[in-house]
């Protein structure tokens, strides 16, 4: 019965898949699992599908890399996550690297590794070992499986069921005796990254112990990858430049400067500059509110650009100073008090010295006759330095003060772009100059 079943399995010419998932039941395991072999392409895909759990498990063990990657790629991905919902983590692992991009996007996020997690960016190619191993047995394993390995730096130690309970440095295997045991060259102290932790975070882990590289543990503690330095650097770089792309009031590019379209360029930025040119019409409609003023007193419009320019400048340096450091770590929510407290101080000195500038620049060209400002000169010459003070004490302000507010509502504080905060500055700082010059001026010029 037990060969004819097996000329049967091997002749599936017009067979319905699900029936040739039930004759390959019939056999034994090795007779089953050729025979899947020899299904073409879509027949597996289609046959597979058919089959119990434990037994899709027991022909994905026994297929090569090739095979196994052609099933996983093509079999719907709610059936692929049952699957990986039974399987040991070891397998997954294998599983999921041999998967083309696109499929292992979809599997990742069905079973429950988001897009931001540290899990996405993992590899399975790494050296681990048994504690009761000895060094020789190592280095045999080393040479054996080590060129695969994405780094050497490390030998992860896990016990019968796959969890990591040490990591060991490659030194520490090369200074020890070759009869030493892993067990006794353990202390049990390591850093390690579970599967669901956010990449932002990973980072933070990255940089605070400065390593190669760090193992990937699911919950349970099942050593499933590691993450190497390398991975993590290009994702700061992704991370750092859009970052700066945002800052500028660019949407970020997803592809570099070079490789990205002229019309995509121009997509990305048109929205941002037209946000910043509505908010610009303020600036006008400001200067209209202060007309009859400027019809009076010609020469306050002089200075309109010195002004505008200078409350945008400090803004926009104090927001760069902020998201820095809230990117670094630096600064939390909690700090903002404390910055808003710099940011006055800082501000004001920083206004009174552009102040002082401006009165005396004034004060010159007066004086040595390169232009006459009237003999309300002084008097123009206070509105201007008066106004500088309070303007860029507003601009550090609001620069330094925008990233708090965008983090507490659960953006990201880049937005503050430098343009974004020129802009804001722009507008309330001509409402400040026009209102101090009216101050200083009203019962004389205007």
């Amino acid at each position: 019965m037990k060969d004819s079943i097996s000329k049967e399995t091997m002749n599936f010419q017009d067979t319905h898949p699900a029936d040739i998932a039930e004759q390959l039941s019939l056999v034994d395991v090795r007779e089953r699992n050729i025979a899947f072999i020899m299904l073409n392409g879509e027949e597996k895909v289609e046959v597979f599908s058919y089959l119990d759990i434990n037994t899709q498990k027991e022909i994905i063990k026994s297929l090569g890399d090739r095979d196994l990657s052609e099933v996983l790629n093509n079999i719907k991905p709610d059936d692929r996550t049952l699957l990986f919902e039974n399987f040991p983590d070891d397998l997954i692992k294998r599983s999921i690297n041999l998967l083309n991009e696109e499929e292992k996007e979809i599997a990742l996020s069905l079973i429950g590794y988001p897009i931001d997690c540290i899990a996405r960016l993992m590899t399975p190619n790494y050296v681990q070992a048994k504690s009761d191993w000895t060094v020789k047995q190592v280095f045999t394993h080393i040479k054996k499986f080590g060129k695969k390995a994405e780094t050497l730096n490390y030998i992860y130690i896990v016990d019968k069921h796959n969890k990591l309970i040490d990591d060991l440095r490659i030194g520490q295997l090369l200074m020890a005796d070759h009869e030493d045991t892993m067990l006794k060259l353990m202390d049990e102290n390591f850093i390690s990254i579970t599967t669901t932790t956010p990449i932002e975070t990973a980072l933070d882990i990255f940089e605070k112990y400065d390593r190669a590289a760090l193992p990937i543990t699911t919950e349970k503690g099942v050593l499933v990858g590691i993450v190497t330095a390398d991975d993590i650097l290009n994702k700061m770089k992704e991370r750092d430049t859009e970052d700066i792309q945002k800052f500028g009031g660019v949407e970020g590019l997803d592809l570099s400067y070079t490789k990205t379209s002229l019309v995509e360029l121009v997509r990305k930025r048109a929205g941002w500059l037209i946000i910043l040119f509505i908010g610009e019409m303020f600036t006008a409609s400001a200067m209209g509110y202060f007309d009859a003023e400027i019809e009076k007193a010609v020469v306050l419009a002089l200075f309109v650009p010195l002004i505008i320019s200078s409350g945008g400048n400090s803004g926009s340096q104090a927001a760069s100073l902020i998201i820095r450091a809230m990117a670094l770590g630096e600064l939390k929510l909690k700090d903002w008090w404390y910055v808003m407290r710099k940011e006055i101080l800082s501000g004001f000195f920083l206004g009174l010295i552009l102040g002082t500038i401006g009165f005396l620049r004034i004060f010159i060209w007066q004086q040595t006759g390169l232009y006459d400002y009237g003999i309300y000169w002084i008097w123009v010459a206070l509105s201007v330095s008066i106004s500088l003070i309070f303007i860029v004490l507003w601009g550090s302000l609001s620069g330094s003060l925008i990233p708090f507010l965008l983090r507490r509502a659960g953006l990201d504080p880049a937005t503050a772009s430098a343009p974004f905060v020129a802009t804001l500055v722009d507008v309330t700082g001509l409402i400040i100059y026009f209102s101090v010059a009216a101050m200083f001026l009203s019962d004389k010029i205007l």
